[in-house]
């Protein structure tokens, strides 16, 4: 699977040769002058990593950063900050507000690329996060006095799409049980109705799952993740 990484920078001559580094490693690569746009964009499309000038009309890469720590569908997806500042005291802040990496301009194309290859474990690590899995797994979801038995029909550490016989309202915030087969002992926790897909098709995100609890949805999803990638080469 390729990467997909998002670039902005107010700098042309410098968005353009990241962009054509990444494009020569075979990287697919969206490029933005434009940092209000680039907040837009990353509310909507989940990236592999975004690289973000520090220095750019509001927001500039700090605020930007500080809105993806706080987002959903990138919370966790990889930072580089783009600089020519070299000060400790602006590292720190950088770092603080959750920056992964730092490139230094003038860029260059060897030290990206060595850069490229230090966060690949990291982004690997994010996209097996948001892997879905076609997997059957019975599920029981509740809301107040309501409950419903579905079927998976995908899951990923961050949510499930359930075939059940009744929805639940966009919004709602629901609990579920999680049958994860005899191997495994069954998963609680707390969702919420992000989307409906046809008739009998709910996406679920979860949104409470204690650390256990996460530890063995990861350890029951990694072998099909890795089945997923020594089939279609992802990975």
């Amino acid at each position: 699977m390729t990467n997909k990484i998002l670039v902005v920078d107010d700098d042309a001559p410098t968005c353009e040769l990241i962009t054509e580094v990444l494009q020569t490693a075979e990287v697919e690569t969206f490029s933005l002058t434009d940092s209000s746009a680039a907040a837009a964009q990353l509310r909507r499309e989940k990236f592999d990593a975004v690289f973000l000038d520090a220095h750019m009309p509001r927001p500039d890469g700090i605020e930007l950063t500080r809105q993806i720590r706080h987002s959903g569908l990138n919370l966790k997806t990889p930072v580089i900050i783009i600089t020519g500042n070299g000060e400790q005291q602006f590292l720190t802040q950088a770092f603080e507000v959750g920056a992964n990496f730092v490139l230094f301009k003038p860029v260059d194309r060897q030290a990206l690329l060595r850069l490229l290859r230090a966060t690949q474990g990291t982004i690997d690590r994010e996209r097996r996060r948001f892997a879905r899995v076609r997997v059957r797994c019975e599920a029981f979801i509740s809301m107040g006095q309501e409950r419903m038995r579905g079927v998976t029909a995908d899951l990923s550490a961050t949510g499930m799409l359930v075939q059940g016989e009744c929805r639940f309202p966009v919004g709602s915030r629901v609990e579920f049980s999680l049958d994860l087969g005899r191997s495994h002992a069954d998963m609680r926790g707390t969702a919420r109705i992000v989307r409906f897909v046809g008739q009998d098709f709910m996406g679920l995100e979860f949104q409470s799952l204690s650390p256990p609890e996460a530890e063995a949805l990861e350890t029951f999803l990694l072998p099909h993740i890795l089945g997923m990638g020594n089939s279609t080469g992802a990975l």
